[in-house]
């Protein structure tokens, strides 16, 4: 029997959990659906900027207008999510003086607060940039975090009445002639929270009216029901820093290229990126190269960039579109503008409409315009106000400032998790148990790792993007086990070990374009750690084999320098059984 809801939407990334935000807060029934975790695709691989318009203010305006008023808004309602480092557009002697004096003038034009500075005067923001940087504009760029706004957004769907539906791909959409009225699901492993349960079943999901939000994948939800969906995916890589070399957004004041932005991110810095037109959004080489053209430009600008350590490299894909019949060749020219193809009006095809396009910082009037649309089609009279209200942990933060010193949320671990928690902190840490820190690179406490399983059960990567647990210097070397141990009150042993393997895997997938220099031996000790002293790739344990105790003695004895024919397991020399050494 299918579950039937009044709208259904595809897609769990920022847009996607920003129209059921929005949806539910109209009081429409909604439901949700992701294949992954909430930010699977291209919200939880992107740089993490918040746009203050500055580096669309020459090629593209009516974007750079909506980034400089939903930065706005986003400071007021996700205050907990963001942080205002911030920008600068900096000029090498070799970039071109026009366009300087181009970009400065279309920030004005599009009202973005913009002031030039000497080189003197953007070393001293930031001491480690180049010396001979000629000038900068200074713009209120943002660092946003991708994963805390989502989840907030879901949270919040969730409590006025929205299901929201992890790990559930869309296999088929159900169309009956010319009209879309479903989708039939796989759940990965079973309903709700994840629980590897029951995987592979399937799910039928029939709705009055379905929003395809599913960013650069858009193109095949459309090929399910013959429609077409242009999305030109454009993939770009990105490397994680181990510490911020810069606390202020530094983009490169040159009209367009690669390697052009360096985005202070929670403890690290990320820097960014390339701008690859590619055919499939889940298959495209990650390549060597890339990262390293991203260390050797970016070090034009901060030079210290060259000799520091990179932590690990990811790549996102751009979910960009332009109108039939644009042809533009170069994918870096497409317009980073949003669309909603209605197509009932374009196609024929009633009941269902797909919004491609766009940027995290667009999200929320992206979600609204659809919404307005959806709520149309219904006939529901209700008018958006996610523009106004703030997102869970975004209430009362002047407040909770002020209280920091009830919680002795004065140390350093208490303010992290102060920013990650908003207002939610005295709700998540008041707790009588004891609280130690089980990420320490990123100061994260078994009350926070504690709350994110309760939000998401037991996908550990679920509770990774909420909390950054494992996200840190030691890539979860150090904490993984810690995290997966978290596990045990409320599952089974089987379930703990896949999830603390998923972690493990995903955590080490990154770090392959990162060996080289202290983060080799990091991924060597982490390696040592997990499959060597932890016995992750021989326990007996997952094998179901016998493990022969009496192999192992109790060292090498005074006497003799060991006990013949036995094995020994404390570092001394191993003694062979038919005499000598081996």
């Amino acid at each position: 029997m299918a579950y039937d809801t009044t709208v259904l939407v595809l897609g769990g990334g920022s847009t996607g959990c920003g129209i059921a935000r929005d949806l539910a807060m109209r009081g429409v029934e909604v439901t949700l659906v992701e294949r992954g975790n909430l930010t699977h695709g291209t919200t939880g691989r992107m740089h993490g900027l918040l746009h203050s318009g500055g580096r669309y203010a020459v090629s593209d305006q009516a974007s750079a207008r909506e980034c400089i008023d939903e930065n706005i808004i986003l400071r007021d309602i996700a205050g907990h999510c963001v942080e205002m480092t911030g920008g600068l557009f900096v000029q090498r002697p070799e970039d071109p003086d026009d366009y300087f004096q181009q970009k400065l003038s279309g920030c004005k034009e599009c009202d973005i607060p913009a002031r030039v500075l000497s080189g003197g005067e953007a070393r001293e923001i930031e001491p480690y940039l180049a010396k001979d940087i000629k000038r900068a504009i200074e713009v209120p760029d943002g660092a946003i975090d991708p994963f805390r706004l989502c989840v907030a957004n879901a949270i919040d769907a969730e409590r006025h009445g929205a299901r929201i539906e992890t790990h559930a791909e869309v296999i088929d959409l159900l169309r009956d002639g010319d009209d879309i009225y479903g989708v039939t699901v796989r759940h990965d492993s079973g309903p709700g929270k994840r629980t590897h349960k029951t995987p592979g079943t399937t799910e039928d999901i029939t709705a009055e009216y379905v929003v395809n939000a599913t960013g650069a994948w858009a193109g095949q939800i459309g090929d399910m029901a013959d429609l077409e969906v242009a999305v030109r995916p454009s993939k770009g890589v990105m490397t994680i820093m181990n510490v911020r070399q810069v606390d202020t957004v530094i983009n490169r004041c040159r009209p367009k290229g690669d390697a052009d932005i360096i985005v202070p991110h929670e403890t690290t810095a990320i820097l960014g990126t390339t701008d690859e037109e590619v055919s499939d959004p889940d298959d495209y080489p990650e390549e060597q190269w890339e990262v390293d053209m991203m260390i050797d430009t970016l070090s034009e600008l901060v030079p210290i960039l060259r000799d520091a350590r990179t932590i690990r490299s990811f790549w996102g894909v751009r979910p960009l579109y332009e109108p039939p019949g644009t042809g533009t060749e170069d994918p870096t020219d497409i317009t980073r503008d949003f669309f909603l193809l209605d197509h009932a009006e374009r196609d024929g095809v009633t009941g269902m409409a797909s919004i491609v396009g766009g940027k995290l910082t667009t999200y929320r009037l992206m979600a609204e315009q659809i919404a307005d649309h959806v709520c149309a089609q219904l006939g529901h009279q209700a008018s958006c106000a996610t523009a106004d209200e703030p997102l869970p942990g975004s209430e009362n933060l002047e407040t909770l400032e002020t209280a920091m010193d009830d919680f002795g949320l004065r140390s350093p671990v208490a303010r992290r998790s102060k920013q990650r928690l908003g207002s939610r902190s005295q709700e998540v840490l008041d707790t009588n148990e004891p609280n130690p820190v089980i990420c320490n690179c990123e100061s994260v406490t078994r009350a926070e790792i504690r709350d994110a399983i309760e939000q998401s059960g037991s996908d550990l990567n679920a509770v990774r993007i909420r909390t950054r647990a494992s996200m840190g210097n030691c890539q979860g070397g150090f904490c993984t086990h810690q995290i997966a141990n978290e596990l045990a009150d409320e599952y089974d042993e089987p379930t703990a070990r896949a999830a603390y393997d998923e972690l493990l895997q995903e955590r080490w997938k990154g770090q392959r374009h990162a060996l080289w220099g202290e983060q080799l031996s990091q991924a060597m000790l982490s390696y040592a750690l997990h499959a060597t002293t932890f016995n992750a790739d021989g326990d007996v344990a997952r094998s179901g084999t016998s493990l022969d105790f009496a192999a192992f003695d109790g060292g090498q004895s005074d006497s003799d320098g060991g006990t013949p024919g036995r094995a020994t397991t404390d570092g001394g020399k191993r003694v062979g059984t038919r005499g000598g050494d081996r």
